[in-house]
Protein backbone atom coordinates (compact mmCIF):
# COMPACT_ATOMS: atom_id res chain seq x y z
CA UNK A 1 0.00 0.00 0.00
CA UNK A 2 1.26 3.40 -0.89
CA UNK A 3 1.06 6.28 1.41
CA UNK A 4 -2.35 7.68 -0.47
CA UNK A 5 -3.94 5.62 2.38
CA UNK A 6 -6.93 3.34 2.18
CA UNK A 7 -9.69 5.98 1.77
CA UNK A 8 -8.35 8.29 -0.64
CA UNK A 9 -10.69 10.57 -2.79
CA UNK A 10 -9.44 9.55 -5.95
CA UNK A 11 -9.83 5.90 -6.09
CA UNK A 12 -10.81 4.85 -9.46
CA UNK A 13 -11.80 1.68 -11.08
CA UNK A 14 -10.86 0.60 -14.60
CA UNK A 15 -12.95 -2.31 -16.67
CA UNK A 16 -10.15 -3.79 -18.26
CA UNK A 17 -10.38 -6.66 -21.35
CA UNK A 18 -6.99 -8.41 -21.25
CA UNK A 19 -5.60 -11.17 -23.24
CA UNK A 20 -5.15 -14.61 -21.81
CA UNK A 21 -1.93 -15.03 -21.45
CA UNK A 22 0.89 -15.21 -18.76
CA UNK A 23 2.07 -11.65 -17.78
CA UNK A 24 -0.15 -9.19 -19.53
CA UNK A 25 -2.17 -8.49 -15.84
CA UNK A 26 1.56 -9.00 -13.90
CA UNK A 27 2.19 -6.06 -16.19
CA UNK A 28 -0.75 -3.68 -15.38
CA UNK A 29 -0.01 -4.37 -11.42
CA UNK A 30 3.79 -3.14 -12.24
CA UNK A 31 2.59 -0.32 -14.38
CA UNK A 32 0.55 0.63 -11.00
CA UNK A 33 3.25 0.61 -9.05
CA UNK A 34 5.84 2.45 -11.15
CA UNK A 35 3.09 4.86 -11.29
CA UNK A 36 2.51 5.25 -7.84
CA UNK A 37 -0.92 3.95 -7.94
CA UNK A 38 -1.94 2.24 -4.98
CA UNK A 39 -3.73 -1.09 -6.07
CA UNK A 40 -7.28 -2.17 -4.26
CA UNK A 41 -9.67 -4.51 -5.36
CA UNK A 42 -9.25 -6.32 -8.41
CA UNK A 43 -12.44 -8.41 -9.56
CA UNK A 44 -13.37 -10.96 -12.46
CA UNK A 45 -15.80 -9.78 -14.64
CA UNK A 46 -15.75 -12.09 -17.82
CA UNK A 47 -13.70 -15.05 -18.56
CA UNK A 48 -13.30 -16.69 -22.24
CA UNK A 49 -11.00 -18.29 -24.00
CA UNK A 50 -9.19 -15.62 -25.03
CA UNK A 51 -9.88 -12.98 -23.08
CA UNK A 52 -10.40 -11.83 -19.35
CA UNK A 53 -12.05 -8.87 -18.07
CA UNK A 54 -11.63 -7.15 -14.96
CA UNK A 55 -12.42 -4.67 -12.78
CA UNK A 56 -9.17 -2.99 -11.41
CA UNK A 57 -9.86 -0.64 -8.28
CA UNK A 58 -7.12 1.83 -7.52
CA UNK A 59 -5.88 4.87 -5.46
CA UNK A 60 -4.43 8.10 -7.25
CA UNK A 61 -3.25 11.46 -5.55
CA UNK A 62 -5.44 13.72 -7.83
CA UNK A 63 -7.02 14.17 -11.15
CA UNK A 64 -4.25 14.78 -13.17
CA UNK A 65 -2.27 11.97 -11.75
CA UNK A 66 -5.52 9.25 -12.33
CA UNK A 67 -5.32 11.10 -16.23
CA UNK A 68 -1.72 10.00 -16.32
CA UNK A 69 -1.68 6.21 -15.27
CA UNK A 70 -4.71 5.54 -17.47
CA UNK A 71 -2.77 7.21 -20.33
CA UNK A 72 -0.56 4.59 -19.43
CA UNK A 73 -2.55 2.12 -19.06
CA UNK A 74 -3.71 2.15 -22.51
CA UNK A 75 -0.23 1.43 -24.08
CA UNK A 76 0.43 -1.70 -22.87
CA UNK A 77 0.04 -4.30 -24.84
CA UNK A 78 -2.89 -6.95 -24.54
CA UNK A 79 -4.64 -4.57 -22.29
CA UNK A 80 -7.91 -2.44 -23.88
CA UNK A 81 -9.99 -0.51 -21.40
CA UNK A 82 -13.63 -1.04 -21.70
CA UNK A 83 -14.42 1.94 -19.20
CA UNK A 84 -13.18 4.05 -15.91
CA UNK A 85 -14.93 5.04 -13.22
CA UNK A 86 -14.43 7.49 -10.52
CA UNK A 87 -16.57 5.93 -7.13
CA UNK A 88 -17.06 10.16 -6.14
CA UNK A 89 -18.92 10.55 -9.36
CA UNK A 90 -20.48 7.33 -9.18
CA UNK A 91 -21.61 8.13 -5.57
CA UNK A 92 -23.29 11.41 -6.90
CA UNK A 93 -25.45 9.87 -10.04
CA UNK A 94 -29.07 11.13 -9.42
CA UNK A 95 -28.43 13.09 -6.50
CA UNK A 96 -27.62 12.01 -2.67
CA UNK A 97 -30.85 13.07 -1.03
CA UNK A 98 -34.83 12.20 -2.24
CA UNK A 99 -37.92 12.56 -0.56
CA UNK A 100 -40.67 9.56 0.68
CA UNK A 101 -44.04 9.68 1.58
CA UNK A 102 -44.43 8.50 5.52
CA UNK A 103 -47.82 7.52 4.02
CA UNK A 104 -48.04 4.93 1.15
CA UNK A 105 -51.24 5.66 -1.43
CA UNK A 106 -52.84 2.18 -1.39
CA UNK A 107 -56.50 3.05 -1.44
CA UNK A 108 -59.25 5.93 -2.61
CA UNK A 109 -59.99 6.46 0.86
CA UNK A 110 -56.36 7.19 1.84
CA UNK A 111 -55.76 9.87 -1.42
CA UNK A 112 -58.80 11.50 0.04
CA UNK A 113 -57.24 12.09 3.60
CA UNK A 114 -53.67 12.79 2.05
CA UNK A 115 -55.21 14.95 -0.18
CA UNK A 116 -58.09 16.72 -1.69
CA UNK A 117 -60.75 16.81 0.16
CA UNK A 118 -59.88 15.91 3.23
CA UNK A 119 -56.27 18.23 3.24
CA UNK A 120 -58.87 21.15 2.90
CA UNK A 121 -60.08 20.62 7.02
CA UNK A 122 -56.09 20.68 7.50
CA UNK A 123 -55.22 23.98 5.75
CA UNK A 124 -58.58 25.78 7.42
CA UNK A 125 -57.26 24.81 10.45
CA UNK A 126 -54.11 26.20 10.26
CA UNK A 127 -55.57 29.30 8.86
CA UNK A 128 -57.76 29.78 11.79
CA UNK A 129 -54.77 29.00 14.11
CA UNK A 130 -51.24 29.74 12.60
CA UNK A 131 -49.76 28.07 14.93
CA UNK A 132 -51.10 24.51 14.30
CA UNK A 133 -48.47 24.23 11.56
CA UNK A 134 -45.78 22.87 13.66
CA UNK A 135 -48.02 20.07 14.28
CA UNK A 136 -50.01 19.24 11.05
CA UNK A 137 -47.01 19.71 8.45
CA UNK A 138 -43.40 19.05 8.32
CA UNK A 139 -42.44 22.59 9.59
CA UNK A 140 -41.30 21.18 12.92
CA UNK A 141 -38.87 18.84 11.53
CA UNK A 142 -37.74 20.98 8.44
CA UNK A 143 -34.46 23.31 7.88
CA UNK A 144 -33.70 25.23 4.40
CA UNK A 145 -30.07 25.01 3.52
CA UNK A 146 -29.13 28.06 1.86
CA UNK A 147 -26.19 29.26 -0.24
CA UNK A 148 -25.63 31.65 -3.08
CA UNK A 149 -22.42 29.61 -3.88
CA UNK A 150 -19.92 32.69 -3.53
CA UNK A 151 -17.94 30.50 -1.10
CA UNK A 152 -18.77 26.89 -1.34
CA UNK A 153 -16.00 24.62 0.59
CA UNK A 154 -12.64 26.49 -0.36
CA UNK A 155 -13.46 26.33 -4.30
CA UNK A 156 -14.62 29.85 -3.80
CA UNK A 157 -17.15 31.56 -5.79
CA UNK A 158 -18.30 28.75 -8.04
CA UNK A 159 -22.08 29.64 -7.85
CA UNK A 160 -25.06 27.89 -6.88
CA UNK A 161 -25.78 25.08 -8.91
CA UNK A 162 -22.22 23.97 -8.45
CA UNK A 163 -23.11 24.60 -4.58
CA UNK A 164 -26.05 21.80 -5.19
CA UNK A 165 -23.73 18.77 -4.44
CA UNK A 166 -22.37 20.11 -1.23
CA UNK A 167 -25.85 21.18 0.16
CA UNK A 168 -26.98 17.82 -0.79
CA UNK A 169 -24.25 16.38 1.56
CA UNK A 170 -25.77 18.57 3.90
CA UNK A 171 -28.97 17.92 4.06
CA UNK A 172 -27.71 14.02 4.05
CA UNK A 173 -25.65 14.64 7.58
CA UNK A 174 -28.94 16.86 9.15
CA UNK A 175 -31.02 13.59 8.22
CA UNK A 176 -28.91 10.70 9.48
CA UNK A 177 -27.13 12.18 12.46
CA UNK A 178 -29.78 14.18 14.05
CA UNK A 179 -33.03 13.19 11.87
CA UNK A 180 -33.78 16.60 10.75
CA UNK A 181 -35.30 16.85 7.52
CA UNK A 182 -33.19 19.29 5.52
CA UNK A 183 -33.71 20.84 1.68
CA UNK A 184 -31.02 22.38 -0.22
CA UNK A 185 -32.34 25.97 -1.52
CA UNK A 186 -29.56 26.96 -4.18
CA UNK A 187 -30.20 30.77 -4.91
CA UNK A 188 -29.64 32.28 -8.53
CA UNK A 189 -28.74 35.74 -7.30
CA UNK A 190 -25.50 37.15 -4.74
CA UNK A 191 -27.85 40.03 -3.60
CA UNK A 192 -28.01 39.77 -0.18
CA UNK A 193 -31.16 42.02 -0.43
CA UNK A 194 -32.88 39.52 -2.77
CA UNK A 195 -31.55 36.64 -1.26
CA UNK A 196 -33.00 37.81 2.49
CA UNK A 197 -36.33 38.76 0.66
CA UNK A 198 -36.14 35.19 -1.01
CA UNK A 199 -35.75 33.12 2.37
CA UNK A 200 -38.54 35.25 3.98
CA UNK A 201 -40.79 34.39 1.38
CA UNK A 202 -39.83 30.69 1.87
CA UNK A 203 -39.59 30.69 5.76
CA UNK A 204 -43.53 29.48 6.46
CA UNK A 205 -42.92 25.73 5.46
CA UNK A 206 -39.33 25.42 7.45
CA UNK A 207 -38.96 25.52 11.09
CA UNK A 208 -35.25 26.77 10.52
CA UNK A 209 -32.59 28.16 8.35
CA UNK A 210 -29.37 27.11 8.41
CA UNK A 211 -26.85 29.65 5.87
CA UNK A 212 -24.34 27.84 3.89
CA UNK A 213 -21.18 28.99 1.88
CA UNK A 214 -22.08 32.69 1.52
CA UNK A 215 -19.12 34.60 1.91
CA UNK A 216 -17.71 37.54 4.21
CA UNK A 217 -19.05 40.65 4.88
CA UNK A 218 -21.97 39.62 3.11
CA UNK A 219 -22.84 36.56 5.28
CA UNK A 220 -23.06 38.77 8.39
CA UNK A 221 -25.77 41.07 7.11
CA UNK A 222 -27.74 38.20 5.63
CA UNK A 223 -27.72 36.89 8.73
CA UNK A 224 -28.33 39.44 11.12
CA UNK A 225 -30.95 41.24 9.34
CA UNK A 226 -33.18 37.60 8.62
CA UNK A 227 -32.90 37.09 12.66
CA UNK A 228 -34.48 40.47 13.09
CA UNK A 229 -37.09 39.57 10.25
CA UNK A 230 -37.96 35.84 11.30
CA UNK A 231 -39.22 34.24 14.08
CA UNK A 232 -37.49 31.19 13.75
CA UNK A 233 -33.85 30.33 14.15
CA UNK A 234 -31.70 31.38 11.51
CA UNK A 235 -27.68 30.37 11.37
CA UNK A 236 -24.61 30.58 9.53
CA UNK A 237 -23.43 27.74 10.20
CA UNK A 238 -19.57 28.55 8.47
CA UNK A 239 -19.57 30.98 11.20
CA UNK A 240 -21.22 29.91 13.90
CA UNK A 241 -20.50 25.51 13.46
CA UNK A 242 -17.18 26.03 13.25
CA UNK A 243 -17.48 28.31 16.51
CA UNK A 244 -18.83 26.21 18.57
CA UNK A 245 -16.47 22.90 17.91
CA UNK A 246 -13.24 25.35 17.91
CA UNK A 247 -14.78 26.35 21.47
CA UNK A 248 -15.26 22.95 22.68
CA UNK A 249 -11.82 21.69 21.40
CA UNK A 250 -9.58 24.40 23.23
CA UNK A 251 -11.90 23.89 26.38
CA UNK A 252 -10.48 20.30 26.50
CA UNK A 253 -7.07 21.26 25.15
CA UNK A 254 -6.99 23.97 28.11
CA UNK A 255 -8.11 20.93 30.68
CA UNK A 256 -4.79 18.74 29.39
CA UNK A 257 -2.26 21.83 29.76
CA UNK A 258 -4.04 23.35 33.64
CA UNK A 259 -4.75 26.18 31.61
CA UNK A 260 -7.89 28.69 32.18
CA UNK A 261 -9.26 30.63 28.98
CA UNK A 262 -9.23 33.85 31.19
CA UNK A 263 -5.62 33.68 31.28
CA UNK A 264 -4.49 32.74 27.80
CA UNK A 265 -2.89 34.50 25.05
CA UNK A 266 -5.00 33.63 21.89
CA UNK A 267 -3.87 34.12 18.59
CA UNK A 268 -6.65 34.09 16.12
CA UNK A 269 -5.59 34.07 12.21
CA UNK A 270 -8.25 34.67 9.64
CA UNK A 271 -11.62 37.33 10.40
CA UNK A 272 -13.54 36.18 7.27
CA UNK A 273 -16.92 34.96 8.68
CA UNK A 274 -15.36 31.63 10.58
CA UNK A 275 -12.67 33.84 12.47
CA UNK A 276 -15.11 36.21 13.35
CA UNK A 277 -17.85 33.90 15.01
CA UNK A 278 -14.50 32.32 16.85
CA UNK A 279 -13.41 35.48 17.97
CA UNK A 280 -17.08 36.03 19.11
CA UNK A 281 -17.13 32.76 20.81
CA UNK A 282 -14.33 32.88 22.79
CA UNK A 283 -14.65 35.99 24.34
CA UNK A 284 -18.47 35.24 25.30
CA UNK A 285 -16.59 31.99 27.32
CA UNK A 286 -14.06 34.41 28.88
CA UNK A 287 -11.26 34.86 26.89
CA UNK A 288 -9.66 38.33 27.87
CA UNK A 289 -6.29 38.30 25.69
CA UNK A 290 -7.27 37.70 22.17
CA UNK A 291 -5.66 39.30 19.27
CA UNK A 292 -6.66 38.47 15.41
CA UNK A 293 -4.81 38.64 12.24
CA UNK A 294 -5.41 39.00 8.66
CA UNK A 295 -3.40 38.85 5.77
CA UNK A 296 -2.48 42.46 6.24
CA UNK A 297 -1.06 41.49 10.19
CA UNK A 298 -2.24 42.21 13.41
CA UNK A 299 -5.41 44.27 13.25
CA UNK A 300 -7.75 42.86 15.67
CA UNK A 301 -6.69 44.24 19.37
CA UNK A 302 -7.70 46.36 22.16
CA UNK A 303 -7.92 46.25 26.40
CA UNK A 304 -9.29 43.21 27.83
CA UNK A 305 -12.57 45.29 29.30
CA UNK A 306 -12.94 46.50 25.37
CA UNK A 307 -12.82 43.54 23.56
CA UNK A 308 -15.10 42.35 26.21
CA UNK A 309 -17.61 44.42 25.70
CA UNK A 310 -17.88 44.20 22.23
CA UNK A 311 -18.24 40.60 22.05
CA UNK A 312 -21.09 40.91 19.75
CA UNK A 313 -19.94 43.43 17.40
CA UNK A 314 -15.90 43.40 17.20
CA UNK A 315 -16.20 46.31 14.71
CA UNK A 316 -15.06 48.47 16.89
CA UNK A 317 -11.53 46.82 18.05
CA UNK A 318 -10.53 45.88 14.08
CA UNK A 319 -8.15 48.57 12.20
CA UNK A 320 -8.33 46.76 9.13
CA UNK A 321 -5.89 50.12 7.85
CA UNK A 322 -3.53 50.13 10.68
CA UNK A 323 -1.66 46.73 10.92
CA UNK A 324 -0.15 46.68 14.38
CA UNK A 325 2.20 43.91 13.48
CA UNK A 326 3.00 40.41 11.40
CA UNK A 327 1.13 37.18 12.46
CA UNK A 328 4.94 36.18 13.68
CA UNK A 329 5.44 38.49 16.02
CA UNK A 330 1.51 37.92 17.75
CA UNK A 331 2.94 34.59 18.24
CA UNK A 332 5.45 35.70 20.77
CA UNK A 333 4.23 34.57 23.90
CA UNK A 334 1.08 33.21 22.10
CA UNK A 335 -0.97 29.80 24.74
CA UNK A 336 -3.05 29.00 21.43
CA UNK A 337 -2.83 29.70 18.23
CA UNK A 338 -6.25 29.40 15.86
CA UNK A 339 -5.86 29.31 12.42
CA UNK A 340 -9.35 29.70 10.24
CA UNK A 341 -7.37 31.20 7.17
CA UNK A 342 -5.22 30.09 4.15
CA UNK A 343 -2.44 27.29 3.64
CA UNK A 344 1.05 27.61 4.95
CA UNK A 345 0.90 30.94 6.09
CA UNK A 346 3.42 29.24 9.32
CA UNK A 347 6.77 27.32 9.17
CA UNK A 348 7.48 25.35 12.02
CA UNK A 349 9.57 27.06 13.34
CA UNK A 350 7.63 30.10 13.57
CA UNK A 351 5.67 27.99 16.53
CA UNK A 352 9.25 28.16 18.85
CA UNK A 353 8.09 31.70 20.08
CA UNK A 354 4.80 30.44 21.70
CA UNK A 355 4.96 29.28 25.28
CA UNK A 356 5.43 25.78 26.45
CA UNK A 357 2.42 23.63 25.89
CA UNK A 358 1.30 25.50 23.17
CA UNK A 359 -2.42 24.44 21.38
CA UNK A 360 -2.56 25.04 17.75
CA UNK A 361 -5.40 24.46 15.74
CA UNK A 362 -4.57 24.83 11.93
CA UNK A 363 -7.82 24.41 10.21
CA UNK A 364 -7.21 25.13 6.53
CA UNK A 365 -8.08 23.07 4.33
CA UNK A 366 -6.90 20.71 2.27
CA UNK A 367 -3.93 22.12 4.10
CA UNK A 368 -3.03 23.72 7.84
CA UNK A 369 -1.61 27.10 8.11
CA UNK A 370 1.46 25.43 8.93
CA UNK A 371 2.78 21.85 7.51
CA UNK A 372 1.33 19.62 10.24
CA UNK A 373 3.75 16.90 10.51
CA UNK A 374 6.40 18.97 11.87
CA UNK A 375 4.39 21.13 14.02
CA UNK A 376 2.67 18.30 15.43
CA UNK A 377 6.28 17.32 17.17
CA UNK A 378 6.41 21.37 18.78
CA UNK A 379 3.15 21.30 20.06
CA UNK A 380 1.34 19.95 23.23
CA UNK A 381 -1.89 19.73 21.56
CA UNK A 382 -2.67 20.25 17.50
CA UNK A 383 -5.77 20.04 15.75
CA UNK A 384 -6.83 20.55 12.20
CA UNK A 385 -9.99 20.34 9.84
CA UNK A 386 -8.62 17.38 8.29
CA UNK A 387 -9.45 13.97 9.06
CA UNK A 388 -6.59 11.83 8.35
CA UNK A 389 -4.86 13.94 11.44
CA UNK A 390 -5.75 12.84 15.41
CA UNK A 391 -8.21 16.01 16.27
CA UNK A 392 -10.38 16.86 13.58
CA UNK A 393 -12.39 20.00 14.62
CA UNK A 394 -15.41 19.42 11.87
CA UNK A 395 -18.25 21.59 12.32
CA UNK A 396 -20.60 19.12 11.49
CA UNK A 397 -20.17 18.18 15.33
CA UNK A 398 -22.27 20.89 15.61
CA UNK A 399 -24.95 21.82 13.32
CA UNK A 400 -27.15 18.83 13.40
CA UNK A 401 -27.50 19.05 17.28
CA UNK A 402 -27.63 22.23 17.35
CA UNK A 403 -30.36 22.57 15.43
CA UNK A 404 -32.44 19.64 16.82
CA UNK A 405 -32.41 21.14 20.04
CA UNK A 406 -33.94 24.44 18.49
CA UNK A 407 -36.14 22.73 16.50
CA UNK A 408 -37.47 20.57 19.59
CA UNK A 409 -38.39 23.71 21.55
CA UNK A 410 -39.87 25.73 18.57
CA UNK A 411 -37.18 28.16 19.19
CA UNK A 412 -37.19 31.54 18.09
CA UNK A 413 -33.70 32.17 17.57
CA UNK A 414 -30.11 30.71 18.14
CA UNK A 415 -28.67 33.05 20.64
CA UNK A 416 -25.30 32.97 22.41
CA UNK A 417 -26.46 31.21 25.36
CA UNK A 418 -27.35 28.09 23.32
CA UNK A 419 -24.20 28.13 21.62
CA UNK A 420 -22.25 28.26 24.53
CA UNK A 421 -24.14 25.42 25.86
CA UNK A 422 -23.59 23.21 22.56
CA UNK A 423 -19.77 23.69 23.14
CA UNK A 424 -20.39 23.08 26.90
CA UNK A 425 -21.62 20.01 26.00
CA UNK A 426 -19.89 18.76 22.98
CA UNK A 427 -16.95 19.03 25.57
CA UNK A 428 -18.12 17.08 28.29
CA UNK A 429 -18.47 13.87 25.90
CA UNK A 430 -15.15 13.05 26.59
CA UNK A 431 -14.52 12.07 30.13
CA UNK A 432 -11.19 12.81 32.08
CA UNK A 433 -9.86 9.49 31.91
CA UNK A 434 -10.14 9.56 28.42
CA UNK A 435 -8.59 13.14 27.32
CA UNK A 436 -5.61 13.33 25.74
CA UNK A 437 -3.51 14.96 23.47
CA UNK A 438 -4.86 12.58 20.66
CA UNK A 439 -8.55 12.65 21.68
CA UNK A 440 -10.03 16.23 22.49
CA UNK A 441 -13.14 16.15 20.64
CA UNK A 442 -15.44 13.67 20.08
CA UNK A 443 -15.37 11.52 16.40
CA UNK A 444 -18.34 12.64 14.45
CA UNK A 445 -19.47 9.09 14.38
CA UNK A 446 -20.19 9.18 18.00
CA UNK A 447 -23.73 8.36 18.79
CA UNK A 448 -23.96 10.46 22.09
CA UNK A 449 -23.43 13.70 20.52
CA UNK A 450 -26.72 14.62 18.65
CA UNK A 451 -29.13 13.78 22.20
CA UNK A 452 -26.44 15.54 24.61
CA UNK A 453 -26.18 18.74 22.40
CA UNK A 454 -29.48 19.07 21.49
CA UNK A 455 -30.81 18.65 25.31
CA UNK A 456 -28.12 21.20 26.00
CA UNK A 457 -29.11 23.96 23.28
CA UNK A 458 -33.17 23.02 23.86
CA UNK A 459 -32.36 23.65 27.65
CA UNK A 460 -30.38 26.66 27.51
CA UNK A 461 -33.42 27.80 25.15
CA UNK A 462 -35.77 27.48 27.32
CA UNK A 463 -33.79 29.23 30.43
CA UNK A 464 -32.98 32.05 28.30
CA UNK A 465 -36.91 33.05 27.02
CA UNK A 466 -36.61 31.85 23.61
CA UNK A 467 -38.36 28.41 23.68
CA UNK A 468 -41.59 28.12 22.61
CA UNK A 469 -42.25 24.72 23.77
CA UNK A 470 -40.64 22.52 26.50
CA UNK A 471 -39.46 19.63 26.24
CA UNK A 472 -40.11 16.55 29.13
CA UNK A 473 -37.31 15.24 31.50
CA UNK A 474 -37.34 11.92 31.40
CA UNK A 475 -38.89 11.05 28.19
CA UNK A 476 -36.91 10.32 25.09
CA UNK A 477 -35.97 13.10 22.42
CA UNK A 478 -38.55 11.59 19.88
CA UNK A 479 -41.34 11.56 22.79
CA UNK A 480 -40.60 14.96 23.23
CA UNK A 481 -41.19 16.03 19.21
CA UNK A 482 -44.49 13.85 18.97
Amino acid sequence: MSDLGPFSNYRLTARLELRNKIGVFASVTALLARSKASLGAVDIVNVSRDKMVRDVTFDVAGEAHGERVIEKLRKLRGVHIVSVSDRIFLFHLGGKIEVHSRYPVTTRNRLSMIYTPGVARVSQAIAQDPAKVYNLTMKSNSVAIVTDGSAVLGLGNIGSQAAVPVMEGKAVLFKEFANVNAYPICLATQDPEEIIKTVCHIAPAFGGINLEDISAPRCFEIEDKLKALLDIPVMHDDQHGTAIVILAALKNALKITGKRIEDVKIVVNGLGAAGIACCRILLAAGARRLIGADRQGVVLYGAPRELKMMRRSLYSCIHWSKPRMKLREALAGADVFIGVSAGNVLKPGDLGCMKKNRIVFAMANPDPEVEPHKAMRLCRIFATGRSDFPNQINNALAFPAVFRGALDVRASVINESMKLAAAEALAGLIGRDQLNEEYIIPSIFDKRIVERVSAAVASAAMESGVARRKTQPGKSAEQNRS
